[in-house]
């Protein structure tokens, strides 16, 4: 009897060390969703940190050329696989996740996006064939997507989604990325990759033509101080803040030259410090 009562305590205790069995989330509940490998499950996202694409200066062409994809897309139409590349705080991310706001208003199917982390681009294969279950539409989107060590295989997985394999990308599924580096790799990789290969060539080109495989590429370039200011009048403008643009002028070119840069993100990161200073809080009018 002892042995039976020590052989279930060990099998509890393995029960419990065991992995977690393959979950899925019901992709009715939400629009948006992050995906967690370590579980294999996709966790609903009920806020999604975005702002309105009105609100997206400068960027105007990449805007056109996103939402009209994303709008063929959703109508079950031919799309492309979308590599939006280019300085950092450039409006990259935040142009996907008002894209998949503004399609969604006046889709009749709503699409649904879909976050995977960079350091998961490895269990692609895995999230597809979950994806493949449902018949939403979905965005699948990796922000910041880069491959820095020449030891890292996981971009075979990316590739493979993008165009290749037996399977290939589902109906379904589209894939919007992010990345400050155009070929998605850096310069000193593609030598490194080069100068140890049997074949330099080939090798090179098995990475470099990774970001070939996007149909559609979209430049990101540091704004000018009069898309700046555009940037951050329509802050101002949209949550109504109480300072006047003399006034405003003045601190956002400080704030600036403090950062050494101007950008989407800097103009954002400025709006809030401003909204703090004058004791408003930002509240959003839609």
């Amino acid at each position: 009897m002892e042995d039976n009562d020590t052989l279930r305590r060990i099998a509890d205790a393995l029960e419990r060390l065991a992995p977690p069995s393959q979950a899925w989330s019901d992709l009715e509940v939400a629009d948006a969703f992050v995906w967690r490998a370590d579980v294999e499950s996709l966790e609903p996202v009920t806020a999604v940190n975005r702002v309105a694409l009105g609100l997206l200066q400068g960027i105007d062409h990449q805007a056109d050329q996103l939402l009209d994809n994303t709008r063929r897309f959703a109508e079950g139409l031919p799309a492309n696989n979308a590599l939006l590349w280019g300085a950092r705080g450039s409006g990259k991310s935040s142009l996907v996740k008002a894209v998949h706001a503004e399609v969604n208003r006046a889709a009749a199917e709503k699409l649904v996006l879909v976050e995977i982390h960079r350091e998961d681009i490895g269990s692609l294969p895995r999230l597809l064939t979950l994806l493949r279950k449902t018949e939403r539409r979905c965005i699948l989107f990796c922000d910041d997507l880069s491959f820095d060590d020449s030891g890292d295989t996981s971009y075979k997985s990316l590739k493979a989604v993008l165009e290749g394999g037996i399977e290939g990308r589902p109906a379904n599924v589209i894939f919007y990325a992010t990345s400050n580096r155009r070929h998605l790799m850096p310069r000193d990789m593609i030598e490194n990759e080069r100068s140890t290969a049997i074949n330099p060539s080939e090798a090179t080109e098995e990475k470099v033509s990774l970001s070939d495989r996007f149909g559609l590429w979209l430049g990101f370039h540091n704004c000018n101080q009069d898309t700046f200011f555009a940037m951050i009048a329509g802050y101002v403008d949209h949550y109504g803040l109480k300072i006047s643009e003399e006034e405003w002028r003045a601190a956002a070119v400080e704030w600036s030259v403090t950062r050494g840069a101007r950008s989407g993100r800097v103009a954002w990161q400025f709006i809030q410090d401003l909204a703090g200073r004058l004791g408003q809080r930002l509240v959003d009018k839609d």
